[in-house]
Parts: C-alpha cells; structure tokens; sequence
C-alpha cells in the first residue's frame, strides 16, 4: 500500500480502520485491545512529575548527546504542546491522520513510549536555533503545559495522530518529552 498516495476510493479508506482493526500491508494489526501502558521515563509519567523534571534542569542540566541542543530540545516541545491548541502549521494528509497517526499512536501508547526521529522539526514550524538560553527555554515549555493543563476548549488535531482527547494529548507530549530525553545524559 502506498503511504504517500491518496486512496480514491472512500469505502477503502474506511475499510483500512474499521473496528480497532489496521490494515498494514496485507496482515491486520488489531489495536484495540491494546491498553495503555505507563510512560516507560517516570521523570515523564505525569505532568507533575514533567513540570518537576523540568524545573530541576535549570539546576541541574542534562547534556544533550543528540544533533540538538537541550534548549532546541525544549522549545521543540513547547511548540509541539503550542501547536496543540492553535493548530499545526503543516499537518498531513486527511487520509494519513485518519488510519496511520491513530494507528501508531496507539502502537506507542500501548508501549508507553514513542520513536521518532529526534532531530525532525514539526512540519512547517520556525526553525529553532541552537545555542537559546536555558532558562528561557524551560520557562517556555513549563509554561505552554501549564496552558495546555488549564485549556477547557477544543483542541487541534494533531498533525499526523489526527484528533485526539485531552488526555491521549498529554500522553502524547509526555511521550514525546520522554522520547527526547533519550538523547540526555547526566
């Protein structure tokens, strides 16, 4: 099945997530018994324990051992929990946010944790330069999840998961802070 191409076909779309179930290539991959395991980094398994990780980093930070810097680390997921609330700039196709993103989103809630590439920004997003200040990076990202944590109104899809509740959307950026930290060293 081509990922890039747009099925032509409604009743074959609907037919690729129907039930729980998720049409890889030619095997079916059944989500929906899949429960959701805790965050596998328990420095991200709630946003207490985030907003506590977090806070402590300006203390005491840990060094980045990836292409990115933990300042560019930081602001990268503030503009992920952004982006929540005001809309991705560049989000994927309908099709994709309909079968796909839910499908590997629940493949990584099921494992309690995300792989991604960790050196990919958002998709349309500002660049972010190396080099930014610690503390104001911190700050940012404390500050966009306190925002998200008070938010009553609707939330933006996400740009390739698609439509998410408020708390698959915590877990998704617990998750994904939790992926980055596997760059961090003490």
């Amino acid at each position: 099945m081509n990922l890039h191409a747009e099925p032509t076909n409604p009743a074959r779309r609907q037919a690729l997530v129907r039930g729980g179930a998720v049409l890889i290539g030619s095997s079916p991959m059944l989500l929906s018994a899949c429960g959701a395991a805790p965050v596998a980094d328990a420095s991200f398994g709630s946003l207490p324990a985030a907003l506590a990780t977090l806070q402590s980093l300006k203390d005491k930070p840990p060094r980045a051992t990836g292409t990115w810097d933990l300042p560019k680390v930081l602001i990268h997921a503030a503009q992920s929990v952004e982006y929540s609330l005001a809309g991705f700039p560049q989000p994927k196709a309908a099709w994709f946010r309909a079968t796909v993103g839910p499908a590997a989103f629940a493949v990584f809630s099921a494992r309690g944790r995300m792989s991604h590439s960790l050196s990919e920004p958002i998709p349309g997003a500002p660049d972010i330069a190396a080099g930014q200040a610690l503390d104001a990076a911190v700050d940012r990202l404390v500050a966009s999840l306190r925002a998200f944590d008070g938010h009553t109104g609707a939330l933006a899809p996400h740009f390739a998961y698609g439509a998410l509740d408020k708390p698959d959307y915590l877990r998704a950026h617990l998750m994904h802070l939790a992926n980055h930290w596997q760059e961090m060293a003490a």
